[in-house]
C-alpha cells in the first residue's frame, strides 16, 4: 500500500524539498537519473549503444505553470536533436515527451502543447529518429492521442504510450494496433481512482497481457515496457504465436533497473531499448519509480540512514 502514499507525496511541495535535502538522496537520484544536462547524457547513449542497447531519452520536468517553461521544454529537446545530429544514431537513440511539460495543462494547453511537441518531432525526422507521446494520468489523455493522431498525419512513425491499469486501454489499443504504428504498453504509474483503472496488482497484470495480446495480433510495432520476468515471457511467447520477427517489437526498460536483463535480452537478438531520463527537474520522475517497487524505497531509505 506504499505505492499509493508516495504517488500523492510526488505531488507535495515539502515533500520535494524534504527529499530533495536528505543527505542520500544524490546517490539514489543516479541510480535512476543519467544527468543533468545534455553533456552529461550523451556519453551515457554512446556507451548503451555500443553494448547493443538502444535508449529513449526523456528530459525531465512535469509540473510546468507558466508558457516560458514550456517553451524552455521545446528548447531543451531541440538542444538534445542537435548534440544527436553529429553521432548517427538514427533510431537507436528516439525521445520521449511528457506533453504536460510542453504546457498541455496551461490555458489553452491543447493548442500549445501541439505547437511546441511539432518542432521537436520534425527536428527528430530530420536526423532520422522519432519521438514518443509519454501517457500521463488518465484525465490528460484523450488530448495526448488527439496530438499523437495529428502528428501521425506528418510523421507517421511517431509512437504513444497506453497503461494497463486502466479500463479503455484494451479499446485504446485495438484503435492504435494499425499498420505503421508503434504502441508502447506499460502498467501505468500515476495514482488513479477505482472509477479508471485496477486497484489490484494481478488485475493489471491480467489486463497487460490481454492488451499485450491485442498489440502482438495487430500490424503495428509493440514496445513491452515491463520489467517483469513472467510478464516478458509471455511476450515473448505472444510474438512467436503472431509470428513476429525479433526486430518487428521491443523491449523497453527503466535506466537503472535490472540491467543484466537489458543486456541479456540484447545478447538474444532483442531490441532491447533502455528509457534513459535526465535533468535537472527530476523529483515526480523520481517518486513514480519509489512507488513502482518498494525496494526501490528501501533502497533510497538505507541511503538516507547511512549518509544521516
Amino acid at each position: 500500500m506504499l505505492g499509493p502514499v508516495i504517488l500523492a507525496a510526488s505531488r507535495s511541495d515539502r515533500m520535494r524539498r524534504f527529499v530533495s535535502a536528505a543527505p542520500g538522496t544524490k546517490q539514489v537520484v543516479a541510480r535512476f537519473i543519467a544527468g543533468e544536462s545534455v553533456d552529461q547524457v550523451v556519453p551515457v547513449v554512446q556507451d548503451a549503444v555500443a553494448k547493443g542497447l538502444e535508449v529513449t531519452l526523456d528530459v525531465v520536468g512535469e509540473d510546468i505553470t507558466t508558457r516560458e517553461q514550456a517553451f524552455a521544454a521545446r528548447d531543451a529537446y531541440l538542444e538534445l536533436i542537435e548534440h544527436l545530429k553529429g553521432l548517427d544514431l538514427g533510431t537507436k537513440a528516439e525521445m520521449s515527451i511528457k506533453l504536460s511539460m510542453f504546457g498541455q495543462a496551461l490555458e489553452g494547453g491543447h493548442e500549445l502543447a501541439l505547437a511546441n511537441v511539432r518542432p521537436v518531432v520534425e527536428a527528430a525526422a530530420a536526423i532520422g529518429t522519432t519521438v514518443t507521446l509519454d501517457a500521463e494520468d488518465h484525465t490528460t489523455l484523450d488530448s495526448m492521442f488527439a496530438i499523437h493522431e495529428e502528428l501521425r498525419k506528418d510523421f507517421p512513425r511517431t509512437g504513444c504510450v497506453i497503461q494497463a491499469y486502466l479500463y479503455r486501454t484494451e479499446a485504446d489499443a485495438r484503435r492504435l494496433a494499425a499498420s505503421g504504428s508503434r504502441v508502447r504498453l506499460v502498467k501505468g504509474a500515476y495514482k488513479e481512482p477505482a472509477e479508471v483503472a485496477y486497484q489490484d496488482k494481478a488485475e493489471t497484470d491480467k489486463a497487460y497481457v490481454r492488451v499485450l495480446r491485442v498489440l502482438m495480433e495487430g500490424e503495428g510495432y509493440p514496445m513491452i515496457g515491463s520489467h517483469d520476468p513472467r510478464l516478458i515471457s509471455i511476450a515473448q511467447e505472444l510474438a512467436r504465436k503472431a509470428g513476429r520477427k525479433l526486430d518487428e517489437y521491443e523491449f523497453q526498460m527503466l535506466y537503472g533497473i535490472r540491467s543484466e536483463e537489458h543486456l541479456r535480452l540484447a545478447a538474444e537478438g532483442h531490441r532491447m531499448r533502455v528509457y534513459t531520463a535526465y535533468g535537472t527537474d527530476w523529483y515526480g520522475y523520481f517518486m513514480r519509480r519509489l512507488a513502482e517497487k518498494p525496494a526501490n524505497l528501501l533502497f533510497f531509505a538505507r541511503s538516507i540512514l547511512t549518509k544521516g
